[in-house]
């Protein structure tokens, strides 16, 4: 494969071995960009308990954020790529950045208005930027070096993700949560005009987080226009299946893959989602401590990442996949049957073991697909549409259960389960006539 960059210098990368230091800048750059999007997600785990407060929501309509988020991904994959081949990744990546920044922008307008269906759409808009930059960072940075290193170059830059799940429930906490939460009957009982003052006052706390992205994520596709980021132009031999975006699924692996992917991230954001509101149910916290809780899940999501990019020196990155998985479905019946602090230890402890899924998923998918890595790459992005459809599951659940969240986690218990099977069986790479 040759690295081209925008003058049409060309430079071989080494896709079988090689240190590929000159890539390194390039590698750094593109890891800004997990960081970023990891903001957004993790932020919609603050924006969840607080719009179903300002916005007067219940449970399912409450992950209709989540709905709005991602599934913009199944709607914007297949543009995506196609604008990956027409204008290379730097230009992908520019795009991605300012449909981003235009999505936090209007999230102002819908707070000014308190209006559920403006937010949604901002989300909407902010997902499109978010399926753009990861169409474009995740198969680059699994790419950009030694072909047997993918998973854990992937791995590494989505470390940085999980850096930002770290931070982003801090910043929520300190910037968008009041710690103000009343009843129903208080609100029934509170006169119109102060309820109406209090309602807007939460919706009114997204705005200035929101302005702020903006101008950060403008400012770096400035930054992104300026340098000179290689675009990366394939040159390997064909695969054994002519490019086609269905004719690819005939690699087995890579369909056990994007059901694998779907469920990890039906799963990974229902944990987070209901993360506050189980915080307050089942441990007795208030929604300060709860989203600061929120950020510790974070941290231990990082660290996962971190330690698991080691273990990948020593373990097959598919076994690794299935061991985090028998414990992420333990951790899960812990989650569900237990009570006060110890729940939460236990949603500490699936975000740790879940960290690696997401790399891990995607660089098995991809694996040997050669001329179809972007077409393969598409289905993976698309997939994550599982984040629109099963947390919606999970609040229609806990709805129907008179709002008991606990119960709720026996969805994500059921996609670790369905995870592992690709782990142990899914991630052989060969076609489905073998």
């Amino acid at each position: 494969m040759q690295i081209t960059n925008q003058a049409g210098d060309q430079h071989e990368v080494p896709t079988e071995g090689g240190k590929g230091n000159q890539y390194l800048f390039p590698f750094i750059l593109v890891t800004c960009l997990f960081f970023l999007w990891g903001m957004a997600h993790n932020l919609d785990s603050i924006l969840i308990p607080h719009l179903k407060k300002a916005c007067e929501l219940n449970n399912s309509q409450s992950t209709l954020i989540d709905t709005s988020v991602f599934f913009a991904y199944f709607i914007m994959a297949i543009p995506a790529g196609m604008l990956i081949k027409r204008f290379g990744y730097k230009y992908s990546i520019i795009t991605g950045l300012l449909v981003f920044a235009a999505g936090a922008f209007l999230f102002v307008p819908a707070a000014n208005s308190k209006t559920y269906e403006l937010f949604l759409f901002a989300l909407f808009i902010i997902g499109c930027g978010l399926t753009i930059l990861e169409t474009s960072a995740n198969p680059y940075a699994a790419i950009l070096g030694a072909a047997e290193l993918s998973s854990k170059r992937l791995n590494l830059a989505a470390s940085f993700n999980g850096l930002a799940a770290m931070l982003a429930p801090i910043v929520g906490s300190l910037f968008i949560l009041s710690g103000t939460n009343h009843t129903k009957e208080q609100m029934a009982a509170m006169p119109e005009a102060e309820k109406t003052a209090y309602l807007m006052g939460e919706a009114a706390a997204v705005k200035m987080p929101y302005i702020i992205l903006g101008c950060v994520l403008v400012l770096i596709a400035i930054i992104f226009y300026f340098v000179n980021l290689p675009s990366m132009k394939a040159t390997h031999a064909e695969a054994e299946i002519k490019p086609g975006f269905f004719s690819v699924l005939k690699f087995r692996h890579l369909s056990w893959g994007v059901v694998a992917q779907f469920f990890y991230v039906g799963a990974q954001v229902c944990i987070t989602s209901f993360f506050i509101r189980i915080a307050q149910q089942g441990a007795g916290l208030d929604e300060k401590t709860a989203g600061y809780y929120l950020g510790i899940y974070g941290f231990l999501f990082m660290a996962g990442r971190f330690i698991g990019t080691f273990f990948l020196k020593f373990v097959k990155d598919y076994v690794l996949l299935s061991i985090y998985c028998v414990m992420s479905t333990l951790l899960c019946l812990v989650a569900i049957y237990g009570s006060g602090i110890v729940v939460i230890y236990a949603l500490g402890g699936i975000g740790f073991f879940m960290s690696i899924m997401f790399p891990t998923i995607f660089s098995l998918g991809i694996k040997g697909l050669k001329s179809n890595t972007e077409t393969g790459s598409s289905w993976l992005v698309m997939s994550i549409v599982g984040g629109a459809i099963i947390p919606y599951g999970m609040g229609t659940l806990i709805d129907m259960n008179h709002d008991d969240i606990q119960s709720g986690y026996i969805i994500p218990l059921v996609c670790f389960l369905i995870i592992l099977s690709f782990g142990v069986v899914g991630h052989k790479v060969k076609t489905v006539s073998e």
